[in-house]
């Protein structure tokens, strides 16, 4: 008997009133999450009361004597487990920004718990019996479509997950899905793992050459901040590991800081994550048959914008040949540095970044440390904000008076000017820490509805290296393009203006939800945001004209790699997810790329033991195509502020709100699409913008 069941309602009364968690936000902005109150040992006693109420919840709604309707069952559920709901965004905070030893027991035991809750929702016979009658009732006909659109995402969301099973498939099904949950926290604990205990010692001053003042600095401040014996430490993520790839003289070093990164979960140590995948990738197989798919990818594609894994694959070989040809050339124009050089080598991967940036300097006359100069992030940041005002008539406050997890978190009061009203609230987490995951992210704390009348709390979380005190944070230009592609994601929360949460902000399929972000990216380049925030870090001059002129020339240079080494990691995704046998990690990755004919000089973006986006969680597995597709869709829409006036286009701009960013997922997706662009995405956009030649249309 588990400890809420034993527990007397005076304890429950007691353990409720006195665990932070599990009281609702208090404070202006409709309520904040109180982060100086909550402690991890606070988590196990408010997620079982918090399961508890929200199965309590659900019992009532499946229990009603009354004949099902919209009301008493489908915004019944949108209302039920709002404690659950609020504990689980704190949980994950915890889990991927100030993540410790002391959580990561909690999180072990907690995990499987969290999963079986959603399995007795889904599995609960009475409750979709309602749902299925409201779904083919009089009733639906009446609705209007936004309620209809719930309505349909709640019957094939129980559908998907078993809610037509017989009892026994069912009981296969919450024992796969719990033990998955408990391998995925596993998985990111393991990479979290590797990346936090693995660094590369700079012993001497010659271990630093080429390295630019500000990543050099950022090396020392990291290794005073280890009380390691040595000048400095590149630390085992990817925004160290990359520029040290990029600018190190030392090819020695370079070689190290390569296989460190690559090798991340695949060590044959106690975080080796080879046995998990593996056995994730059966349970996924064994759940999508008992669900009556052939396999896992055939599942996870039944509610994406391409209905089918053929349809992915037919995309990914539409770019892969040009990438590759054009990776061939690049490659060859590197090769003539290194034997010009004297280097009596061939052009490895951990050469790539170095000697990519040479051909840059070369060809284009760019170096990426005379670029990053005029990158400041603070900058950069108001620059988001600016392009934010004048797309969508949004602007920024900060707060100081909102309590936040960690002292590099600031907070801003997000305003639409032409409704004079607080839309919402943005939390900006920069830096890199121990305990922080790596990458950069958006997440939703709280979702905007009208239901209950909330505004959405969202924030945007990066790895950037902070450096000395008192010295502006510079970031190269790969990073400003993920900060706006993060804060993309982050309007897409921000704009949203529907009514019920679960169709709120970016809840949209998973092949659509990177649209608005990659979207976002185009700004970053304009002339009106170069001109205006692109200011050189000493003397306050903005980017030349000279450079900003050979930045817009070089904007497909290594278009190939990126293009590469992303798809290469799409494919083998998908194709880990066509299958129903079990694998050798290592022999499937070696086969599968051989059969892609994959440049030798380059890598996969995730190699399969560090694949966090497809092994963290069902999220993206067999869905990192996704990029790609929503690729397509971006360069697509871009277009359509080409043939207006421009990408401050006002209409356009309008029409975008209307259309993408406030509507959630109210309407499909294609339709959505539609609705702005007046007609579906073409794919040869995406050709036109990354320089390759038109090939047949998908």
């Amino acid at each position: 008997m588990n400890a809420i069941a034993s527990s007397s309602p005076q304890s429950d009364s007691q353990s409720r009133s006195q665990n932070p968690l599990l009281q609702n936000w208090a404070g202006p902005y409709g309520g904040v999450p109180s982060f100086d109150e909550y402690k991890v040992s606070d988590f196990k006693p408010a997620i079982e009361i918090a399961i508890q109420e929200k199965l309590e919840e659900l019992e009532g709604i499946a229990d009603n004597n009354q004949l099902p309707t919209f009301d008493n069952t489908i915004a019944a559920l949108e209302l039920s487990g709002k404690t659950i709901t609020r504990i689980r965004e704190i949980y994950e905070i915890f889990s991927s920004n100030i993540f410790t030893p002391e959580f990561g027991i909690v999180e072990t035991e907690m995990s499987p718990k969290l999963s079986e809750l959603n399995d007795k929702m889904y599995q609960n016979h009475k409750l979709f019996s309602r749902i299925e009658r409201i779904y083919n009732s009089e009733e639906y006909k009446n609705l209007n479509s936004e309620q209809q659109r719930l309505v349909w995402w709640y019957y094939t969301n129980f559908v998907r997950e078993g809610a037509k099973l017989n009892n026994a498939d069912k009981e296969k099904v919450g024992k796969i899905n719990q033990e998955l949950a408990l391998l995925f926290t596993r998985f990111s604990q393991n990479l979290l793992a590797e990346e936090q205990n693995q660094f590369i010692e700079l012993k001497s001053e010659n271990d630093f050459d080429g390295l630019p003042e500000e990543i050099k600095n950022a090396a020392i401040a990291e290794a005073k901040l280890r009380k390691i014996d040595a000048l400095g430490c590149i630390i085992n993520t990817r925004s160290s590991i990359e520029p040290f790839l990029t600018f190190s003289n030392r090819r020695d070093l370079r070689q190290k800081a390569f296989d460190i990164f690559v090798k991340r979960g695949d060590n044959g140590n106690e975080n080796d994550n080879n046995e998990l995948l593996v056995s994730i990738l059966k349970l996924r197989s064994e759940k999508a048959l008992l669900l009556g798919y052939a396999s896992f990818a055939e599942w996870s594609l039944s509610n994406k914008m391409a209905k089918s894994p053929a349809e992915t694959l037919a995309l990914m070989e539409s770019v892969w040949k040009p990438a590759v040809d054009k990776v061939h050339q690049d490659v060859a124009e590197m090769q003539k540095i290194v034997d010009a050089e004297g280097g009596n080598f061939k052009i490895q991967p951990w050469d790539y970044r170095y000697y990519a940036e040479k051909v840059r300097k070369s060809k284009y006359d760019l170096d990426q440390n005379e670029v990053k100069q005029y990158l400041q992030l603070e900058n950069l940041r108001e620059s988001m904000f600016w392009v934010a005002g004048q797309l969508f008539n949004l602007s920024f406050k900060q707060v100081d008076t909102i309590p936040v997890f960690h002292k590099d978190v600031r907070v801003w009061e997000v305003n639409n000017d032409a409704t004079g009203k607080t839309i919402g609230l943005w939390y900006f987490d920069p830096y890199a820490r121990p305990g922080k995951r790596s990458g950069a992210w958006m997440s939703s704390y709280r979702d905007q509805q009208k239901l209950l009348d909330t505004i959405p709390i969202v924030s945007n979380n990066c790895n950037f290296i902070k450096g000395n005190a008192n010295e502006p944070v510079l970031i190269s230009w790969d990073d400003a393009t993920t900060l706006f592609h993060e804060f993309g994601h982050a309007l897409h929360g921000l704009c949203s203006n529907v009514t019920y949460p679960s169709l709120s902000g970016t809840a949209v399929a998973r092949d659509y939800v990177e649209f608005p972000s990659q979207l976002l990216e185009h700004w970053l380049a304009t002339p009106e945001v170069l001109n205006k925030f692109a200011l050189h870090y000493k003397t306050n001059e903005p980017l030349p004209q000279s450079l900003v002129d050979r930045i817009e020339k070089a904007a497909n240079f290594n278009e190939g790699f990126a293009t590469v080494e992303t798809i290469s990691s799409s494919f083998v995704d998908m194709k880990l997810h066509l299958r129903t046998d079990n694998i050798d990690p290592h022999e499937f990755e070696k086969e599968t790329l051989k059969a892609l004919n994959m440049p030798e000089e380059i890598v996969m973006r995730h190699r399969i033991p560090q694949f966090a986006h497809i092994f963290s969680g069902d999220g993206y597995a067999a869905g990192y195509y996704s990029y790609l597709w929503s690729d397509v869709i971006n360069a697509d829409a871009y277009e359509a502020f080409s043939e207006g006036e421009g990408p401050f286009d006002k209409k356009v701009a309008k029409r975008l709100y209307d259309t993408v960013f406030s509507i959630g997922n109210t309407i499909d997706a294609d339709k959505s699409y539609q609705n702005f662009r007046g007609r579906a995405f073409k794919s040869d956009a995406l050709m036109r913008a990354r320089n390759f030649p038109i090939t047949e249309k998908i």
